[in-house]
């Protein structure tokens, strides 16, 4: 069954033209040499991205490949300005990212609701010959066209807006996890990739406090080369202000398993290291006191301060050496354990004034990087986007309309 979450989607957006003026000449009983009247033409329409709470995906955008504005209408006689084209308004969740679909360089991005981002501006319309009588040419015969639209096919990419997001395996206990804090009621199942879309859920803390949850699918060591589901849902994780690392406590080495993730959020984007980091050894119901103490004192350096200088010092520590990590909590989701504990620990770090610094600073200087075009083909193949658009010309109509405003006297 085809999924509802459509996070990509390719449009073909074009702005209004602007109208002509008219270069009319008023020629009436009684006053023969009425001079110009000529009107100005009507500006064309833009298109406008609108942030929009009430959509949480792109799906209602899916098969609308061609949204185009109105053109302006051409000025008449008598001094008439032409219609203005109506502006098209496209409503998108907060967090979606525009990008040229030709180029892959970055255009806009749309980060809360209620905000608007002229994406392409509409012609102007041109002057009439009313607008150029002058004492020494008092009857000009001359008007301007209207300035002519923009055209641009654009990729809509969601970033799903949450505090916390969730990295780890296939069958890390990631679904489980945000099941068991929230409502959310995402698909579990024992086998690799369950999670097939991302999804959020609202954790409630105490005294009526709340953040969100972002689950993504699982990444696999080698998803920067393509294995598994690749890296393409770790951006909706990009915004969060934290990470959770989750790995079993049944895993062989979980240092390792640590190592690998850390490695593939690099080869993704290296500044998602930035971020605070938390890890979460789930599944510790299968485990007994004695064996988790053990993996606590394993695992201490990774909250320690030095771990913590260690993997800042160069971007070889951060991508291959441990640490980073601020705290480790170990859970289990089935039983319950340690889930009040995990609360209060990402509660804390979400609040933390390093953290909140990061937050307030990254606002306004959010950084969108251009898409690599060795890969995007190959992307847009994946989202099942990489067909060609069929280009509409309406020009032809548009030029019909035109005859309307010729040059006439009015008999009287």
């Amino acid at each position: 069954m085809e999924s509802n979450f459509v996070d990509y989607v390719k449009i073909l957006c074009r702005s209004g033209k602007g109208g002509k003026g008219s270069m009319h000449l008023r020629h009436v009983k009684y006053n023969p040499n009425g001079g110009p009247d000529g009107g100005d033409g009507g500006k064309g329409g833009s298109i406008i991205l609108r942030g929009n709470h009430n959509f949480w995906t792109l799906l209602h955008l899916k098969y609308e490949r061609h949204i185009f504005a109105e053109h302006g209408g051409n000025g008449g006689r008598d001094k008439c300005h032409g219609t203005d084209g109506k502006d098209v308004y496209i409503d998108v969740p907060p967090g979606t990212v525009v990008y040229n679909a030709e180029t892959g360089k970055f255009v806009c991005d749309v980060a809360y609701d209620g905000q608007e981002v002229m994406l392409l501006k509409g012609g102007r319309g041109g002057l009439g010959n009313f607008q150029f009588r002058t004492a020494t040419n008092q009857a000009p015969r001359y008007a301007q066209p209207g300035e002519p639209m923009q055209e641009m096919t654009v990729i809509l990419e969601l970033k799903l807006l949450a505090d916390v997001g969730l990295v780890g395996f296939p069958n890390a206990g990631k679904s489980t996890l945000v099941s068991a804090l929230s409502n959310a009621k995402p698909k579990i199942a024992n086998y690799p990739f369950t999670t097939m879309e991302p999804s959020l859920g609202i954790v409630g803390y105490r005294d009526g406090k709340s953040f969100v949850m972002a689950d993504i699918p699982g990444i696999i060591e080698g998803a920067s080369e393509g294995k598994g589901l690749g890296l393409r849902f770790l951006r909706h994780i990009e915004r969060n202000s934290l990470l959770l690392f989750m790995v079993p406590g049944d895993a062989d080495d979980i240092k390792r398993e640590y190592e690998i993730l850390l490695n593939e959020l690099r080869k993704f984007n290296p500044e998602m290291l930035s971020k605070h980091r938390v890890l979460a050894v789930t599944k510790c119901d299968l485990l007994d006191e004695e064996l988790i103490e053990m993996l606590r004192k394993d695992l201490s350096p990774l909250s320690s301060p030095e771990g913590d200088a260690n993997a800042q010092q160069s971007d070889e520590a951060t991508s291959g050496a441990v640490g980073g990590a601020t705290s480790v909590v170990f859970i289990s989701a089935v039983t319950g354990f340690g889930l009040e504990e995990l609360k209060d620990v990402l509660w804390r770090e979400l609040n933390a004034e390093s953290n909140k610094l990061q937050a307030i600073t990254s606002e306004d200087t959010l950084v969108h990087r251009d898409k690599d075009m060795a890969v995007f083909a190959q992307e847009l193949e994946d989202e099942g986007e990489d067909e060609d658009i069929e280009y509409v010309d309406i020009e032809d109509v548009d030029d019909l309309e035109d005859f309307e405003y010729e040059d006439e006297t009015e008999e009287g």
